[in-house]
């Protein structure tokens, strides 16, 4: 029969399961586009067509597939969940007898790994279950422990704060059960400031120095060859961003034809894959750049599942996807800089239900106990950002041209921070979503500012290497990166280093802090010259050149109604800044 797993190409060379398709989908299956998308699962289709977005609609819909007696055998089974082995070690193993090497003083902020020398006998990626409690004073941490290759076993704690901690392990393996030790967390080295939280629309670092979210993404830059990524790394110091999107699974799209050295499990494309053993060599080079990312002062937010892949990975099941997820969330959550993203396009992973993604959740705040921000992002229709453990929006655009202008409207309906990680690309290639000017992201970086929000950058410029910054990284050559620094810098001299909406004009939004620091932003508009009432008291005007990023202020200081002259172009701004009487 056909099903979610199933080939807009298949459905379309049955008769049968074509005139369903041309019932339910007509305005695809008639069109001339219709041979683009031959290769598409129809689970990822059906999140396209306006037609099918309620879920009573899509059910119809598969119930009238699954009549249709024809469609060949299916894909395989999915592979089962491997439960660890009770007798992994015999009894005549002492308890707790593995070798254990303990870290120096660690500063706060860091990563505590302990580490085991243990039983490599058999499959430890799943034969072995070990996990420890960490103590410090009335606080108790519960940490998945991971099997590193080599005999090797590893728990890693994020070192929230200082003291002595305490640990007792739990295993299946008798050597590594029931040991105990303890660790020391001093001061914090300079300039770190612990993981990043929500703070009502905004974010703050856990010792509350104020975070600002200025995104890019190179979905798969750790998949690239070891000279790119160190290029990436050189491009992004002093960039000015703060956060980059990244995925765990390597990427197939356009311009991402090269295959990668190595995956997330051990295999290949051409040998196949064993789901059952995890590379341990990839994992310490993306563990590397974590930490890299993290020196530069840029949080990772990890794409941890997503449907642009020819390797399986989109597919492998719900106790494959735990097996990994597992896996990843004990390497990694030790690291102060990293967030979780369950999925980029959530919607386009066919294979996946909202039960699925509920469990997905579940599984990340079992086996992270240090809370990391958390988000599922969207192609359509957006995910419930209402849910309680999706600590911030993640927004793809949902309009050509309008996205970030929403801004203000979904802080009201979901009560969290905004973060719009997909406005489209600065870029020249053929797609329309990465074919923007320099002026126009950075417009919608401006118009999602003054509305109390956050617009990341994307570049999509084509080359001969086809190393695009957006899924690659190498070099950046757009005009936006600058111009979306200077834009953090004009927020983050607000007297609360953020913005938030404020009442506005009907043709200008107002953003800033109520009474003392209010932005207005023209975009597209381009007056001679604007008439500003001021809130009470008195005011210092700048005319911001966002483009040109200057910033010129008006002789004097002003009250109530002032006259704003202004150059007649595009993309400017007027700020006031309250001054002391």
């Amino acid at each position: 029969m056909f099903d979610r797993s199933s080939t807009f190409g298949e459905a379309l060379d049955s008769p049968a399961a074509r005139s369903v398709l041309e019932v339910f989908l007509p305005g695809v299956a008639a069109s001339p586009m219709a041979s683009q998308f031959r290769e598409v699962r129809l689970g990822q289709l059906v999140n396209l067509v306006p037609g099918l977005a309620e879920s009573v609609d899509r059910e119809r819909f598969w119930t009238a597939l699954a009549e249709v007696d024809e469609g060949g055998p299916g894909r395989a089974p999915y592979a089962p969940a491997i439960e660890p082995h009770p007798e992994f070690e015999s009894a005549d193993v002492p308890r707790g007898s593995a070798a254990v090497t303990l870290p120096g003083a660690t500063p706060r902020w860091g990563v505590v790994e302990v580490r085991f020398a243990g039983p490599s006998h058999g499959n430890p990626f799943v034969d072995v279950e070990f996990s420890a409690s960490f103590t410090n004073g009335s606080r108790t941490l519960g940490v998945g422990g991971f099997y590193d290759g080599d005999g090797q076993y590893v728990l890693r704690l994020l070192a929230e704060e200082e003291g002595t901690w305490t640990f007792t392990t739990s295993s299946t393996a008798r050597s590594l059960d029931g040991i105990a030790g303890e660790v020391v967390v001093t001061a914090p080295a300079p300039g770190t400031h612990g993981p990043v939280h929500a703070d009502g629309f905004h974010f703050a670092h856990a010792d509350g120095t104020r975070y600002r979210p200025v995104g890019t993404t190179a979905y798969a830059w750790t998949h690239q060859s070891e000279e790119l990524q160190e290029r990436t790394l050189r491009t992004l110091e002093g960039s000015g961003f703060t956060k980059m999107r990244m995925c765990i699974f390597p990427k197939s799209y356009l311009y991402n034809e090269n295959e990668p050295e190595d995956f997330p499990f051990v295999g290949s494309l051409a040998e196949g894959f064993d789901l059952e053993r995890f590379d341990t060599v990839h994992f310490r080079r993306v563990e590397q750049r974590i930490a890299q990312l993290g020196d530069l002062g840029i949080e990772a937010d990890l794409i941890l599942f997503h449907a642009y892949d020819r390797w399986g990975f989109a597919d492998l099941g719900r106790a494959v996807d735990e097996r990994a997820l597992r896996y990843v969330v004990r390497r990694l959550a030790a690291y102060a800089n990293v967030w979780w993203a369950l999925a980029n396009e959530y919607d386009l992973l066919w294979a996946k239900s909202e039960e699925d993604w509920e469990r997905i959740a579940e599984i990340i705040g079992e086996e992270d106990p240090h809370g990391h921000l958390t988000s599922i992002h969207n192609c359509r229709p957006f995910y419930d950002q209402t849910r309680p453990w999706i600590t911030h929006a993640s927004v793809q655009r949902v309009d050509v041209y309008r996205t970030a202008e929403n801004t203000d409207h979904w802080r009201v309906q979901w009560n969290k921070p905004i973060v719009i990680d997909e406005c489209g690309y600065e870029g020249d290639i053929d797609q329309g979503w990465g074919n923007l000017t320099g002026e126009e992201l950075v417009r919608r970086c401006w118009e999602g500012a003054v509305r109390g929000g956050y617009v990341a950058h994307g570049e999509t410029y084509l080359n001969d290497a086809h190393e695009l910054w957006w899924s690659k990284g190498g070099e950046l050559v757009g005009d936006s990166p600058a111009r979306m620094a200077f834009l953090d810098r004009i927020i983050g001299e607000s007297p609360t280093g953020v913005i938030d909406p404020l009442p506005s004009d009907w043709d200008v939004p107002f953003g800033g802090v109520a009474g003392e620091y209010v932005i207005l932003y023209f975009g597209f508009n381009r007056p001679r010259f604007r008439n500003v009432v001021l809130p009470d008291g008195s005011f210092e005007v700048d005319v911001i050149d966002t483009w040109a990023m200057t910033v010129d202020t008006l002789p004097g200081v002003h009250s109530g109604l002032v006259r704003v002259d202004l150059p007649a172009q595009q993309f400017m701004a007027v700020r006031a800044r309250r001054v002391a009487a």
